[in-house]
């Protein structure tokens, strides 16, 4: 088993004023030989946006994006023709492939959005660009684990289909309780993001916003301290 931990206290961060990021992997000017990515997760921001800002139009190739709000809404313009607010509950998926643009932007006159932005390397380059949104009641049902990501070719339930052999994971877990999960394939590892609570995993403690990468590992038991929620991500680690 090997095992990587990023405390929250340890990302990169950047404020542009309207923008506020922090950055899990070497991203825009924070740069961090040390942390590249985990297998084929790349970046991992943690963005909260100013009410009336926003990210104006700007290109996407061959990289696999996952946007997550947690606070708020973001609305979403592409070169697709999609043109929608993602709201918290929601998750999008875009397959940039052959090339496409888009914008985000909060339109709230009040309140700040966060959300949480993956990119993950794509398993075939140069396909045709593909974007999907989905509703995930995942506060109704506590303590389970719902795939939100998978495969395209290997869905599971309702989740959004992305162009590599990766899944990503969502629970709420209340205290005292905790859940079991097996890789899908001997080469993948786990990234798991403590959105908010604390957990133990692989005998190691776990806050808000604390990560860990596992690899080499057949299964994890993930327990939780106090009530929590999380996000984990298994990809192939390439």
């Amino acid at each position: 088993m090997k095992t990587i931990i990023h405390k929250s206290n340890t990302r990169g961060f950047a404020n542009h004023g309207w923008l506020k990021s922090y950055h899990t992997f070497s991203f825009a000017s924070y740069q961090n030989s040390e942390r590249i990515n985990f297998g084929a997760l790349r970046v991992l921001n943690d963005d909260t946006v100013k009410p009336k800002m926003g990210f104006g139009t700007h290109p996407h190739q061959n990289m696999e994006i996952i946007s997550i709000p947690l606070k708020g809404a973001l609305s979403h313009k592409d070169s697709m023709g999609n043109k929608r607010a993602i709201e918290v509950g929601e998750v999008q998926v875009m397959s940039a492939g052959t090339g496409l643009t888009h914008s985000e932007f909060n339109d709230s006159k009040t309140d700040e959005v966060n959300f949480l932005q993956l990119w993950i390397t794509p398993e075939e380059m140069n396909v045709e660009p593909n974007y999907e949104q989905r509703s995930f009641q995942i506060q109704e049902n506590k303590n389970e684990l719902h795939t939100i990501v998978a495969p395209k070719g290997k869905l599971e339930g309702n989740a959004l289909p992305i162009n590599q052999q990766a899944y990503i994971y969502r629970t709420k877990l209340n205290s005292e309780n905790a859940i079991d999960l097996s890789v899908k394939s001997k080469n993948n590892g786990f990234y798991i993001f403590v959105i908010s609570g604390e957990i133990e995993v692989v005998n190691t403690m776990l806050s808000t916003r604390d990560a860990i990468g596992i690899s080499e590992i057949d299964h994890i038991e993930i327990k939780a301290n106090q009530n929590s929620e999380l996000i984990i991500i298994e990809v192939p680690m390439l």
